[in-house]
């Protein structure tokens, strides 16, 4: 039997959240286009080397064609219970593919400029192995960026079962949580929430703009 994972060393798998209605986008947007490229690819391109090993939750079909040779797995709990079902769903995908593994990294799908130490820091924050790592920028707290413990599992179906407003925010704010700070990215034209995420038309055209001054200050 293999040695369990160190949640503060070892890379853990990682779980892109693709299984939201979309509803303000209008379309599904782990499929938009964003600098010629699905937002899905875009994460998953991002979160990868952070990771022992990456797979999507998603509820559609579609995630497929943008994460070829990739597991894609839905939620296991019925009625699109929110972004912490898909959390749910991470967790018992690790405990079956990775038994080893004492967390799993979750990041959401249209989330494209979230930090490349983003797990490292996650873990470089946890003092002890119950916690729940949770990203933060400027004050504010990314709560489906995190690294969670497995073992909460059946705690969380539990909450997703009998919580009626089933925010992210009251799960984590039940237990020990560990705070992961995140500067903002620096560009040509000033600094950038690395946490920007995509939910309208609007944010995308935003997003477009960003990631073109990303670009250009590379350069």
């Amino acid at each position: 039997m293999s040695a369990p994972a160190n949640p503060k060393t070892d890379r853990p798998p990682g779980i892109v959240l693709a299984g939201g209605r979309s509803s303000r986008m209008g379309s599904d947007k782990a499929a938009v286009m964003l600098g010629g490229k699905p937002l899905l690819r875009r994460v998953i391109e991002r979160l990868s080397p952070q990771t022992a090993g990456l797979s999507v939750n998603s509820n559609t079909l579609s995630a497929l064609d943008f994460a070829p040779g990739i597991a894609v797995f839905s939620d296991t709990v019925p009625g699109h219970a929110g972004p912490m079902a898909g959390v749910l769903a991470a967790m018992r995908h690790t405990a079956m593919h990775f038994p080893a593994a004492s967390h799993v990294v979750t990041v959401p799908t249209d989330t494209p400029f979230f930090p490349l130490d983003l797990v490292a820091r996650l873990q470089a924050a946890i003092t002890r192995p119950d916690q729940i790592a949770v990203a933060f920028s400027a004050g504010t707290m990314h709560p489906v960026f995190a690294l969670w413990p497995v073992d909460l599992a059946d705690e969380l179906e539990h909450w997703l079962q009998t919580d009626e407003k089933r925010r992210v925010r009251g799960f984590i704010e039940k237990h020990y949580v560990a705070e992961a700070d995140f500067p903002a990215l620096a560009t040509i034209a000033g600094p950038i929430d690395p946490f920007f995420n995509v939910n309208t038309p609007a944010d995308l055209v935003m997003a477009e703009r960003w990631l073109a001054l990303m670009e250009e200050t590379e350069r």
